[in-house]
């Protein structure tokens, strides 16, 4: 049976172009953003796309097994005004719990940014769990890095899944080697749903992994991700040839009298030369022997340099799409300026590949199976 599938707050279609490539048909797909809307049809023909206030839509979606959604980003974000669910934008969360409430799909996968689970002292998190773990889903999210799934990236996100119909705790986004850090107490209690703590006792911050059912919830700090694909750099991506409109070297130069060479790493992020004075923003010049730094809608960052042999350039949005993992030309039709946004603001399809696959093909750890390895020893 083809499973189908819903794409909420679709932007440029991250999920959707994950969703084709492991068969899934979507045949239901919103946002609001014209040029978002305008990049998505040209290059998706089938399903039904509706460029709308989702809240006007209810009525219109139809019965699918997986719904997805890049919640927007903006109010929970550190380079935004972080205002979580109380901006206007961060309401739309309300209308994706009414839509889970009407169609009770098996599955969902939600995307958003690391802040999430610290803002206001996880207050913002706490009420997604709590929500989402009342509709009888199991809930489950991880942070996970574009890093990891072979984009040239530092962009780390969190994820959270829902699977309906799910009586004893289980990871679909773990390994044996991702939890091996847990300590055998703790994995005890995560076995036990009855152990699980109420969430409204929640610390200031999330860890970077956990388990949400019915109000209640456990979690822990991961340190590993065996799936990790072999790193790849930006050098590796690069245009060869780019037009000279990208070029900064004659205003870099000067600029690089009052900079400092740093020459060192920041989350794989090569810096060499950073405003004197400054740490790792100002006036910064980024090298090509790392990843970039996470790649987002704001306008400053559409202008950062990147040494490049003996050039000083923009990255291009060719080179935008090679980071976050879409084709060459997904963005065409839309100015450069806009791109760069676009590009910025989109689900890195990889990412989402890897979490819908281990959903659809059921693969999982069963934390009781464990417990009971653990009682033969």
């Amino acid at each position: 049976m083809t499973i189908k599938a819903v794409e909420l707050f679709a932007g440029i279609g991250g999920f959707r172009f994950a969703c084709d490539e492991l068969g899934i048909k979507t045949i239901w797909a919103n946002d609001l953003d014209d040029k978002a809307s305008k990049i998505y049809q040209q290059n998706f023909k089938s399903g039904t796309f509706v460029q709308d206030d989702i809240k006007k839509q209810f009525d219109s979606i139809p019965s699918h097994q997986l719904l997805t959604a890049g919640l927007p980003c903006q109010p929970f974000s550190s380079a935004g005004k972080k205002k979580g669910l109380n901006d206007s934008r961060g309401t739309l969360f309300e209308s994706l719990v009414h839509i889970l409430k009407i169609h009770s799909p098996t599955f969902f996968v939600l995307e958003n940014v690391k802040r999430l689970l610290s803002m206001d002292k996880g207050k913002h998190f706490a009420t997604i769990l709590d929500s989402l773990s009342s509709l009888d889903y199991l809930i489950e999210w991880r942070l996970l890095n574009a890093i990891d799934f072979g984009l040239p990236q530092h962009r780390e996100r969190i994820i959270i899944i829902g699977t309906k119909n799910t009586v004893q705790p289980k990871s679909f986004l773990c390994s044996h080697r991702d939890i091996s850090v847990i300590s055998k107490n703790q994995l005890n209690q995560i076995a036990c749903v009855d152990r699980w703590a109420n969430i409204i006792k929640h610390d200031d911050k999330f860890p970077n992994w956990g388990l949400s059912y019915h109000n209640q919830f456990i979690s822990d700090h991961l340190t590993t991700f065996s799936a990790a694909q072999k790193s790849v750099r930006l050098k590796d991506i690069i245009q060869k040839q780019v037009d000279p409109a990208f070029d900064f070297t004659r205003e870099t130069l000067t600029r690089l009298k009052s900079s400092q060479r740093v020459e060192k790493y920041y989350n794989g992020v090569e810096i060499v030369y950073n405003q004197k004075g400054g740490a790792r923003m100002g006036y910064t010049i980024f090298g090509i022997n790392g990843v970039a730094p996470t790649l987002t809608s704001s306008t400053s960052r559409h202008y950062e340099r990147y040494k490049i042999g003996n050039q000083y350039r923009r990255l291009t949005p060719i080179e935008y799409a090679r980071i976050q993992g879409f084709p060459d030309n997904h963005c065409e039709g839309v100015s450069v300026y806009d791109q760069y946004a676009l590009y910025g603001n989109a689900v890195p399809p990889p990412m989402v590949k890897w979490v819908i696959n281990r959903l659809i093909s059921n693969q999982f750890i069963h934390f009781n199976d464990l417990n009971n390895q653990m009682e033969l020893f």
